[in-house]
């Protein structure tokens, strides 16, 4: 009776838990593994793990959790977690949980779920269980797989590194094989699961029985390949068949093998293309097998006859072997595969793919002369050109991308390198489709020669052109954030914005998708913030960071490109506002993401960086680099007009000691803590006694990036503050509200007006298109961000480096902001700004502990806001109004609310605390 009295009391209980859980509506959801969901080939041995939190209630915070991992799904539906189990932590972590149960093996599925308790005793139900598999941790996991290809490049013809220069050096009209590399496996027992690992230098394309596997584009990730290289892991169990299975690769040159024809940035050679795979097989009775690429696997010269990541690509499908990537294909005439050496370092190439996304079909085809028809695709991106045509056997077609034309229609590529093109090379098929593997290019016209679109005149029997798109290629990073308002003007100059990044956002953040398509690493912390509220950027962001950690010099120096290929000179390979990017993003990597461990990897990096910058210091100023980059001046735009070098150089230097001193203070070492907050006092006092003019209150020149750097960075005391901020607005204004400031200046520029509570100004600066700026370029007919202000057509019209306003439109206009000490979205602000003539705005952004929204309407005099903030947070709210306002929320006074704490006024704004939920508040 006892026994069954207690199995009753256990029903009881696990019944009431059940009761309890559907009352509180407390769910857990969005299980993420190293930032992904499901995520195959995780090579860190100790992973980390988030989730999010959803309620009906308000005030929701996690008090507890319980993780379990099993590595057979079917344990934990049995709620056994034989390879962990955390038992009930008492803990409101929901990111950032760091595995700790048994050592995870190589090549192996782990399952996993969650639950949690709230602080009010609330608990929820399991997750949905999720999933990761593990990578290849260690050399020999690889299980003596070979680096293979169709040839090895001769010791003597390795350019490392790459030659920043337009000369032969030895490697023109000497193309490269492209080969095509082929292995069928006989499978004779069921499959359990199936994993390719693979690497391909440059690119690879892999397929399986004659379809592509998965559907990546340019895998893997540009590297420092003379360090390491990434591999792919993909799930290729739905595709194995019982029976005969051909593995085929395609290879293609990408920064690996950089030709010095048609048009490129530099010359470089790390040797011809290879790959390296193993083929993982695990069967219904327990049993394994491996297949790993060695001289076994047979290989010849492929279709593709040119390959350049600058120049172009051409293919001739009369060399593409029928059914080469098939069973029981005849590769008799095939050569066996060289073993070839390649990176010793492999790894998995954790940062979102490159895929395929939007297709655009022309809006418009003219013939500006004969034989030549161009088609517009009616917006500027990363791309691909794709066409279907039907014409003789042995016909060539050629393409010729651009961004703008030139006077008589056809397309330009003068400010972007030239010649860029594409050849075609039909085999005489009823109809043929081709686009570039290996190669994209930024462009919104395509010229296409030796060929006549579908119903023109056909009088030489020309290939016809049936249909011809624009393939928009980018970095696969989550879309997290929306925006819009009643503004026109800001909601094209969002898209504008929107353009120029995803087109630049590649294995790295590119500069431009065409002339130089390089890690230039300022962009990454200065428009870094705006992406982030649009776009995922977690893994791509580490990407960056371990790239800035390989290129890093013996000597500390942190180049302005990552991963360094070429080595330029001056400024455009050292300049502190472009190096500081090593110690500025994994700050804000840690502030975004909760990450403390991008902190811990890589604080030598930054400590040898601030050691190198204190070398180059005379007396704690620096002088050398860049500066501003392309602010508006007399001249044409380019190194620093505006701003002397010092004043962006020293303050940036100011800006790495001060978060250096906090990265110190975060992993306990307290001595470095004191250290960089001394040298940053030096360096505070140096540039003040350098730079400000006590009897104008103004710094340097009074540029607007000198006072507005000042400002933002606390260089500026307390008691000058205002009267520096007053001259910076009026520097504005006299200039009838035009920007001056460049490339590294506009960001704090903008953080300064938005910190100030002069969204007012940053409204003023932008709602115009008379002056340079991005009503000026929208105006000129630019359809993504420009490289100047002013949209000359002899710069990039794809560039994104002055995408700073994107932050304000969520921060400012939106007023979704962090909290000065927030880490992850736990404290939030929302302050929003309705300035100018914005009637609503709509504004959201996926934090890493759930959905923070904002959508405000002002009408009649009366303001409305629906807010909402994500369980496991809390938010101050900054509500405009007058100190007579009444507030209600939900209908109702907001003084009868208890749950809402009221926490002052000050500058135009009422102070309400809040926890998490949904709200709307009305201000009369």
């Amino acid at each position: 009776m006892k026994f069954q009295s207690k199995i009753l009391f256990l029903l009881s209980f696990v019944l009431f838990a059940g009761i309890n859980a559907n009352a509180q509506g407390l769910t857990v959801g969005n299980l993420l593994c190293e930032y992904k969901k499901r995520p195959v080939g995780v090579d860190v041995p100790k992973p980390i793990l988030n989730w999010q939190i959803k309620s009906s209630k308000r005030n929701v915070m996690q008090g507890a959790y319980r993780i379990l991992v099993a590595d057979d799904s079917l344990l934990l539906a049995k709620n056994t977690g034989n390879i962990w189990d955390t038992k009930k932590v008492t803990s409101d972590g929901s990111i950032q949980i760091r595995y700790s149960g048994k050592t995870l093996l190589p090549a192996k599925n782990y399952f996993w779920k969650v639950m949690v308790w709230d602080k009010t005793g609330g608990v929820s139900s399991w997750s949905k269980i999720s999933a990761w598999q593990t990578g290849l941790f260690v050399k020999d996991d690889w299980k003596k797989a070979q680096w293979i290809g169709y040839e090895k490049l001769p010791e003597s013809e390795i350019i490392v590194p790459a030659q920043p220069e337009l000369g032969d050096l030895g490697t023109k009209g000497k193309n490269n094989i492209l080969p095509l590399l082929r292995k069928e496996v006989v499978v004779k027992k069921q499959v359990k699961k199936a994993t390719v690992f693979i690497s391909g230098l440059g690119h690879f394309e892999l397929s399986l029985n004659g379809t592509k596997v998965g559907d990546h584009f340019l895998d893997p990730g540009w590297t420092k390949y003379d360090k390491h290289a990434q591999y792919v892991a993909f799930d290729i169990t739905k595709q194995i068949k019982s029976g005969s299975n051909a593995f085929g690769v395609m290879l293609g040159n990408g920064f690996y093998y950089v030709l010095s024809e048609r048009y490129r940035k530099l010359t470089g050679a790390f040797g011809y293309p290879k790959m390296i795979c193993r083929i993982a097989f695990e069967y219904n009775d327990g049993s394994t097998e491996d297949v790993v690429s060695d001289n076994s696997w047979k290989t010849i010269a492929g279709p593709i006859t040119f390959s350049s990541i600058y120049g172009g690509e051409d293919y001739d499908a009369n060399l593409l072997p029928i059914g080469w990537d098939t069973p029981r294909f005849d590769d008799k005439a095939w050569r066996n595969a060289a073993v070839v050496g390649g990176p010793e370092k492999l790894d998995v190439q954790a940062q979102e793919p490159l895929k395929l996304f939007n297709n655009f079909k022309a809006v418009k085809i003219t013939q500006p002369k004969p034989g030549l028809w161009v088609y517009d695709f009616g917006q500027n991106a990363s791309g691909i050109p794709f066409i279907n045509v039907k014409g003789l056997k042995g016909k060539t077609i050629k393409l010729i991308p651009g961004e703008l034309l030139a006077s008589d229609g056809t397309v330009t590529q003068n400010a972007i390198g030239s010649p860029v093109f594409f050849n075609y090379t039909l085999n005489g098929a009823e109809t043929e489709s081709w686009q570039p593997k290996f190669m994209y290019y930024g462009f919104r016209y395509l010229q296409i020669e030796g060929a006549v679109p579908v119903n023109e005149n056909n009088g030489n029997k020309l290939p016809v052109v049936l249909q011809s798109k624009l393939i928009h290629t980018r970095n696969a990073a989550p879309t997290i954030g929306t925006f819009t308002s009643s503004n026109i003007l800001f909601n094209k100059t969002f898209d504008l914005i929107d353009w120029a990044i995803k087109s630049n956002m590649a294995s790295v953040f590119t500069d431009c998708p065409h002339r130089e398509k390089l890690g230039w690493l300022e962009e990454a912390h200065l428009v870094g913030s705006s992406i982030r509220y649009t776009y995922d950027i977690a893994t791509l962001s580490k990407k960056v960071i371990s790239d800035m950690r390989m290129s890093q010099t013996a000597d500390g120096l942190i180049p302005d490109i990552a991963p360094e290929y070429s080595q330029f000179g001056g400024g455009f390979r050292d300049s502190p506002e472009w190096g500081s990017n090593g110690i500025i993003l994994p700050w804000y990597v840690y502030q975004w993401y909760g990450d403390k461990q991008v902190l811990e990897e890589n604080y030598d990096m930054m400590s040898r960086y601030i050691n190198y910058l204190g070398t180059k210091a005379n007396n704690n100023i620096l002088t050398h680099g860049l500066g501003d980059w392309y602010d508006i001046g007399p001249k044409t735009p380019g190194v620093s007009q505006l701003t002397p070098k010092g004043v962006t150089a020293t303050a940036i230097y100011y800006y790495d000691l001060t978060i250096l001193a906090k990265i110190a203070r975060a992993l306990g070492k307290p001595d470095d803590e004191k250290k960089y907050e001394a040298l940053g006092l030096k360096v505070k006092s140096a540039f003040n006694k350098k730079f400000f003019y006590s009897e104008t209150n103004q710094y340097a020149t009074g540029s607007q990036t000198a006072n507005a750097m000042a400002l933002y960075m606390n260089l500026t005391e307390p008691d000058r503050k205002q009267a520096v901020l007053d001259n910076l607005i009026k520097d504005l204004k006299k200039r009838d509200n035009s920007l001056t400031s460049g490339d590294i200046g506009y960001r704090y520029l903008l953080r300064a007006l938005d910190d100030a509570g002069r969204s007012d100004v940053i409204f003023d600066m932008n709602s115009r298109s008379d002056v340079p700026g991005y009503g000026y370029q929208i105006a000129r007919g630019a359809t993504a961000l420009t490289e100047s202000w002013q949209a000359n057509n002899d710069a990039s019209n794809n560039h994104f480096m002055l995408g700073h306003l994107m932050e304000w439109f969520y921060s400012g206009l939106a007023g979704i902001r962090a909290d000065e000490n927030d880490v992850a979205s736990g404290n939030i602000e929302i302050r929003p700004e309705p300035v100018g003539d914005v009637t609503f705005v709509k504004a959201s952004y996926n934090s890493p502990r759930g959905l923070i929204s904002v959508n405000w309407k002002k009408e009649k005099g009366v303001f409305n806001i629906d807010i909402e903030i994500p369980a496991n947070s809390k938010a101050t709210l900054y509500l405009p109004a007058n100190e007579s306002s009444k507030v209600f929320e939900s209908g109702t006074s907001i003084t009868t609310n208890k749950a809402i704490k009221y926490s002052g006024y000050k500058s135009g704004k009422k102070i309400f605390q809040v926890g998490s939920g949904n709200y709307h508040f009305q201000i009369k």
